[in-house]
């Protein structure tokens, strides 16, 4: 008998031989035969079967999990971790861009390969400069103590008007030299109308700049990707004419900050010594999803995670640090995210920046076992540095409930009721 290919024989012709030598008799043995025959052919094509199912499925499996966003059914790519250096470690971990508010910058679609085609461009002429703001309070040699930068665009005057009349007033707070400036590129498409257009934007910030004096605009389209190109300008402006300033305060104009607070952190801190201070977050992973305004494709950041960088709603950094990054962060290849670029920059000085709770610049979570708490609280603010994500009337709000005659029931000398302070339903 000629043995077919594969080198064994069909169930049935292993029938016949055992039958031959057992007899014709034994019809039972016959059928137990086939039937054992049967049995094992389907386990064995079964076990092929799952075997190349499976290495199928091996080829093809994705590196990363994609949990979804609270609200959204559509799943997105495992985010990198924020990990706070806060007293309550057992606390759930935040997801990079889970928690991120949309920023007022506008994002659009980004065109990578042209991206990387202009990459290496990054000096632009400033159109709009304000020379003499660090020059102190007229002693010489004598910067502010506290330099306020904000981010902005053209159109968000509404909330440039609620920084300035609350938290980012100039003048003396609590002795302390604080003034301010607002850093803007030009807008997306000025000019794609006509003449007119420019021309009713430009003049505008012109008119706001000589009633407020603190407007800096560069040559630079003003968008998402392009807040690194802000990083590096303002840099560069403040190493060149507030040289003698103590520290510097940088976030976006969608920020709460309590400045007294803020003074009272940096009064032990030496101005000559390296400080850059915030939400640090670490061992953050790029987002390889399209979809998300924080993607990042290979070609552009080859690396599992990010060095570790402050939340770029709001930080500090002293009058040292910032000299220094100017000139390390003219060294660093240009990085589309501004707050990830300058970890970077910090990395090559081999700094490390410094974590502290009270900067939230993915602001105050709801707590799960207190879902009727009301975190828009001047109870919660008065602790605090930094919160991120406010609505100029927020701001506004916040500010004065903070700053009142009154002031808030937490913050008076005397109980306000019997037993322990309670939070409103």
């Amino acid at each position: 008998m000629k043995a077919p290919i594969g080198g064994w024989l069909p169930h049935r012709e292993l029938l016949s031989l055992f039958a031959g030598s057992a007899g014709c008799g034994h019809t039972d043995m016959r059928r137990r035969l086939r039937l054992r025959g049967d049995a094992s052919l389907t386990l064995l094509l079964g076990a092929a079967l799952g075997l190349l199912l499976y290495a199928q499925r091996d080829g093809t499996a994705p590196t990363t999990s994609a949990p979804g966003e609270p609200g959204r059914t559509v799943p997105g790519p495992t985010p990198g971790f924020r990990l706070f250096q806060a007293p309550n470690k057992g606390a759930d971990l935040q997801a990079y861009e889970e928690d991120t508010l949309e920023p007022p910058t506008p994002t659009g679609p980004f065109d990578f390969g042209r991206y990387l085609r202009a990459k290496d461009q990054r000096r632009f002429p400033l159109l709009i400069n304000q020379p003499h703001k660090c020059l102190g309070g007229g002693a010489p040699g004598r910067g502010p103590d506290l330099l306020i930068a904000v981010k902005s665009v053209a159109a968000d005057f509404e909330r440039r008007q609620a920084v300035r009349q609350t938290w980012g007033a100039e003048g003396r707070v609590q002795g302390a030299l604080v003034r301010r400036v607002f850093l803007l590129g030009v807008p997306r498409g000025a000019g794609s109308d006509g003449a007119g257009t420019q021309t009713h934007w430009r003049s505008l910030l012109h008119a706001e700049s000589r009633a407020y004096a603190d407007i800096l605009l560069w040559a630079f389209d003003d968008t998402f990707f392009n807040l690194t190109l802000k990083e590096i300008h303002f840099l560069a402006w403040a190493s060149a004419y507030c040289h003698d300033v103590r520290f510097v305060f940088k976030g976006d104009a969608d920020v709460f900050v309590h400045v007294g607070n803020l003074l009272e952190f940096l009064a032990p801190r030496d101005p000559a010594h390296d400080l850059l201070a915030g939400d640090v977050i670490i061992q953050a992973r790029p987002i390889r999803l399209r979809a998300s305004k924080y993607y990042i494709p290979e070609a552009v950041y080859g690396l599992p995670a990010y060095p570790a960088y402050a939340g770029g709603g709001g930080f500090v950094l002293s009058g040292a640090t910032l000299r220094r990054l100017s000139g390390a962060c003219a060294q660093v290849e240009l990085f589309p995210i501004d707050d990830v670029f300058l970890g970077m920059c910090l990395q090559r000085l081999r700094l490390t920046p410094e974590s502290h709770p009270a900067f939230r610049t993915f602001g105050i979570p709801q707590p799960s076992a207190a879902p009727h708490l009301r975190t828009f609280d001047p109870c919660f603010y008065r602790e605090l540095v930094v919160v991120h994500g406010l609505s100029a009337a927020d701001i506004w709000l916040m500010w004065h409930m903070l700053n009142g005659p009154h002031g808030p029931p937490c913050a008076r000398s005397g109980p306000v009721a019997a037993g322990p302070f309670q939070w409103g339903p």
